[in-house]
């Protein structure tokens, strides 16, 4: 029998890196019993110190806290000042398992997108490196074909910002419009780390991907051949486990109360906050709708101070006079959200979502159709893929910024609102055929099964 394996994950710091890299390793683990994971977490000093308290985890996935680093300045070098310590606990690895036949020889390390300065530290431990790709297929592409275009074609991709036209980009089946490209890539210093990130996935053995084929055939033909290392699409790779927080129960038992699709829910991811305007003209569409909703509410960070959203003790303040009083019968406005549950749940019939991708990966999951708000990162891509090129969303606005000072009319989100909600409609019956075929790609012989076990095969 051939010797167990071990490999070495590291998530980039943040959530939505963590819960998606748990998800693989313990698909990984089920899948081959001589398989064993180390995942080393990275954390800033606003992050929680990551404690695993779930019991379904295979004891073969081991956590390690990595020493803080409080330098922030720019998240290149905060993973940048963390080699020394995954270095160290790469190290007491391999001393640890070097004490017997049957302990697991090291293996591969399997690094997030953000950090393949990781590769390094592989290559000095004389083991292979793959990339573990938290996001679509179609970024991925575009993220190769803009680092073409620079480092073979001398092109500037900040020469985009403000622009007005449309790009050719091979992982996209319509022209891309410069307006809704990652915010990194239009500002020159975040692009050249952003196309460094790509230029260096071509040095791995393999890319994992968070999707999976028959949502994103276009995309993973396109970029499944030249320079590129081979791609596995996995997903999707969801953490679907009910939460055991009180809040969730309040709000879920409410939910129990509303007819089977009848409730909109607005929620903006873990870093979604708005200010008073914009929050008043989403309770203005939300009350001329007249439609039953769920709102997930989040209170801004102060300017200027790096941290995440927080719940408002009092949300009557930011929202108009009597809001909640007249609205009290029909809708919900909450703080944190256990977002799984709620999409889970058969009274829900439309999501207004940021569109991180592990969100739409979740809404497609559970057939819910989304009306499209992007905030930041790759969103607004993710929202025009949706929107324009899989036929799965409707738009509220697509190459909305966070950071931008537009604020976004009750009219436009009444409109998109009314349109996800529209029973019967092309994109809720193409939703519903999306979430029967994410289920069958993680089955047996289904697509993500397969490319799975291709890539154990080959560990």
């Amino acid at each position: 029998m051939k010797r167990p394996a071990e490999l070495v994950f590291i998530p980039a710091a943040g959530i939505g890196h963590v819960v998606s890299t748990i998800e693989i390793a313990k698909l990984l683990v089920s899948r081959d019993d001589r398989l064993f994971i180390t995942l080393l977490i990275m954390k800033r000093p606003f992050d929680e110190l990551f404690t695993n308290t779930d019991s379904s985890i295979s004891p073969r996935i081991n956590f390690v806290n990595l020493p803080e680093t409080t330098d922030l300045s720019c998240f290149k070098f905060f993973v940048e000042n963390q080699k020394t310590q995954v270095r160290d606990a790469v190290a007491k690895l391999v001393e640890s398992n070097q004490s017997g036949s049957s302990k697991p020889r090291l293996s591969g390390f399997v690094v997030d997108m953000f950090c393949t300065t990781m590769i390094d530290v592989a290559n000095e431990f004389g083991v292979p490196s793959y990339v573990f790709f938290t996001s679509s297929a179609a970024c991925l592409g575009l993220l190769f074909h803009l680092q073409t275009l620079r480092d073979e074609h001398g092109k500037d991709v900040a020469e985009f910002m403000h622009s007005d036209s449309d790009l050719v980009v091979p992982s996209f089946v319509n022209p891309l419009p410069a307006s809704v490209l990652p915010g990194k890539l239009l500002d020159k210093e975040s692009a050249e780390s952003f196309l460094n990130y790509a230029r260096r996935f071509r040095e791995t053995k393999g890319i994992l991907v968070n999707t999976f084929w028959e949502l994103e055939s276009h995309a993973l033909h396109s970029i499944s051949y030249g320079k590129n290392p081979p791609v596995y699409p996995v997903g999707p790779l969801l953490n679907l486990k009910s939460s055991d927080d009180d809040k969730g129960g309040d709000i879920l038992s409410w939910l129990d109360d509303q007819p089977p699709f009848s409730v909109v829910f607005l929620c903006f991811g873990s870093m979604g906050s708005f200010g008073e305007a914009q929050v008043k003209e989403i309770a203005c569409a939300l009350e001329r709708t007249g439609l039953r909703f769920l709102w997930s509410l989040r209170q801004p960070p102060p300017k200027g101070k790096m941290a995440m959203p927080s719940d408002y003790a009092d949300p009557s303040g930011v929202l108009p006079e009597g809001f909640l009083d007249r609205t009290a019968k029909i809708g919900k406005v909450i703080g944190w959200a256990p977002q799984v549950d709620i999409l889970a749940h058969s009274s829900i019939g439309g999501f207004v979502s940021h569109c991180g991708w592990n969100s739409m990966l979740e809404s497609l999951w559970y057939g819910v159709p989304v009306a499209t708000w992007p905030m930041y990162a790759e969103q607004q891509t993710n929202a025009f893929q949706l929107i324009k090129e899989l036929g799965l969303a409707v738009e509220i606005k697509m190459d909305f910024r966070k950071d931008s000072e537009v604020v976004v009319s009750a009219q436009d989100i009444e409109r998109g609102i009314r349109q996800v909600m529209e029973p019967g409609s092309v994109i809720r019956k193409r939703v519903k055929e999306m979430s029967e075929k994410s289920k069958k790609s993680l089955m047996n012989g289904g697509s993500s099964y397969s490319s799975l076990g291709r890539f154990i095969d080959q560990i």
